[in-house]
């Protein structure tokens, strides 16, 4: 894990202690919040319906014990007692006093965490799979170019004040678990005909009011060309992107109006253009960085210790169903044998998605710190894992999350649902999110038909700006305003991972109560039509949108 080196810490204690002199001017009234408003949001301080909320900053979506319990820490003394997990692997605090935001950014500090870039038309955080160096299907560690990437673009002085924000997401397995195709810049880690490693470069890809997958600008970039490749892409945003209309800044719009292959053209006479050397990294200083992600050092027991390790889980998953339902959901194979990846779900039925007390921050953080050689990963589902536990100590980690209250066993299940945190909070959301989530669990749950269901994404946003992600959700809910009333559009069909598509809205908006009863006809109609082992994408596949579309609107 990369810890933050002295011009990091420098910069994060500079910034730090400026904001407190910002809020200071604001507080005593000799700045308004017109003037105080960019100034709050270049570290990560937004203005929410109730209160003010601050944006941390999660690199690539790891954190360390210690970062975990500043965490808690902060939501105890500055928060309500929690904290809300993003689609962007951040965290949020939702109920912050300006007077305490400077405080809170010295407390971040002390534990290498910061809030800057986490708002503003700048690169922000980025993001990554989750299951980096744990998974049996991964080329190279993508973390490494994550942390690569942050370093060339905090605080970068060219890309500072873009057209739009800017997002880019790195994964170095296989299987896409990072939805590299629906962000500004997407990056996928691939072997050329040759054996090298690089880089298959997307790029226009998002969603909000304009969603779009990305298209691939470059099948194949060597690892060492990369920062200079970057810039290039960045510089022909920064100088074509529109700034006269904020619907259409982002890179997707200009993707799209300029054609890919004009794009690509543009693109590759700026890289010619570039000092390569000034910007490439050297080889050197990869392989410093490199150096912090070294696997750690992994037991590796005999045959007749693995064969008694699986022995004793075997006993303790016939003694406890649902440790054996958690096995079956949550425990993912890792590249050691000996180990696995457990997936901590933040989603009980009938609780906000993506939120975690100060309590089950510091249980995770003593989970990390005792099994996974002291570290977890944020989730884009708004999630936490633990990359590297031994199998022999699954059972002891499930109990201890029992304790904690996060013993979900409903990883990628229906009851898994990402949403943002919608009209409860935000003041840019036309619809509640979280009410329907919560409903929607405990109906499914009620139903009994979750395990038979399987694998389905269930994904819900508050508004067009679709920070729940529901253009990508197998099943999508997006809330909208009809004359100061509340209703939600039904999407089916969107897939963020190798086999991107958006969602195709499939009629009229919804109530709150007609949604959340519709979306039980439509898996219940899924389980009647599938074919054998069929999962729910697929047989969306198969049958297309009318055989789903006729139980939504059943009653209607």
């Amino acid at each position: 894990m990369y810890r933050y080196d002295e011009f990091d810490a420098e910069i994060v204690r500079e910034r730090a202690a400026e904001f407190r002199g910002q809020v200071t001017r604001r507080l005593k009234g000799e700045i308004t919040e017109d003037h105080f408003k960019p100034l709050r949001l270049m570290n990560g301080l937004y203005l929410q319906l109730h209160a003010y909320m601050l944006r941390v900053a999660i690199p690539y979506g790891v954190l360390s014990s210690r970062q975990l319990r500043g965490l808690g820490d902060i939501a105890r003394r500055f928060d309500r007692g929690y904290g809300h997990f993003t689609t962007r692997q951040n965290i949020q605090f939702n109920w912050i006093k300006l007077a305490d935001a400077p405080d809170i950014l010295d407390a971040l500090a002390e534990f290498d965490m910061h809030a800057i870039q986490t708002s503003g038309n700048c690169i922000r955080n980025v993001t990554s799979d989750e299951y980096a160096a744990a998974a049996p299907d991964e080329i190279e560690d993508p973390r490494v170019w994550c942390e690569i990437i942050r370093q060339w673009s905090t605080l970068h002085p060219e890309f500072s004040f873009l057209p739009r924000k800017f997002k880019i997401a790195v994964t170095g397995a296989e299987t896409d678990r990072a939805a590299v195709r629906v962000h500004d810049i997407g990056l996928h880690m691939r072997r050329n005909a040759a054996g090298d490693v690089g880089f298959e470069v997307i790029v226009g890809g998002g969603l909000g009011r304009t969603p779009r997958v990305g298209e691939t600008i470059r099948e194949w970039l060597p690892k060492e060309r990369l920062l200079s490749y970057l810039e290039a892409i960045l510089r022909v945003y920064n100088r074509y992107g529109r700034r006269d209309n904020l619907y259409k800044a982002r890179i997707k719009i200009l993707v799209e109006a300029l054609g890919v292959e004009a794009f690509r053209k543009e693109v590759d006479e700026e890289w010619a253009l570039i000092d390569a050397p000034e910007v490439d990294l050297p080889e050197d200083e990869r392989a410093r960085i490199a150096a912090y992600f070294a696997p750690p050092a992994f037991a590796h027991p005999s045959a007749e210790e693995r064969a008694e390790e699986e022995a004793a889980m075997v006993r303790a998953r016939t003694a406890d169903a649902a440790f054996a339902r958690w096995l079956d959901h949550n425990v993912k194979p890792h590249r050691e044998g000996a180990y696995a990846i457990v997936d901590i779900s933040l989603k009980p039925v009938g609780a906000a998605p993506g939120d975690a007390t100060a309590d089950q921050l510091d249980a995770i953080a003593a989970l990390a710190a005792e099994f996974a050689f002291d570290e977890a990963r944020v989730t884009h589902l708004q999630n936490v894992v633990l990359p590297h536990v031994r199998r022999r100590d699954l059972y002891t980690v499930y109990q201890r999350l029992a304790e904690a209250g996060i013993a979900n066993a409903n990883s990628g299940l229906a009851t898994d649902i990402v949403a943002c945190p919608g009209l409860d909070y935000c003041n840019l959301a036309n619809a509640r999110s979280i009410p329907i989530a919560q409903e929607l669990a405990k109906r499914v749950e009620a139903a009994g038909i979750e395990d038979e269901i399987g694998d389905v994404r269930i994904n819900i946003s508050g508004c067009i700006n679709a920070c729940g992600h529901h253009h990508v959700g197998h099943i999508g809910v997006l809330g909208v305003d009809k004359k100061g009333e509340e209703f939600y559009q039904v999407t089916l069909g969107g897939d963020p991972s190798n086999n991107a598509a958006i969602g195709e809205i499939v009629g009229k908006g919804l109530s709150a109560e007609e949604t959340v009863s519709s979306i039980l006809r439509l898996l219940q109609a899924y389980l009647r039509l599938r074919n054998d082992n069929e999962r729910f994408i697929e047989a969306y596949r198969r049958l297309g949108a009318e055989p789903f579309k006729e139980a939504i609107y059943a009653d209607h």
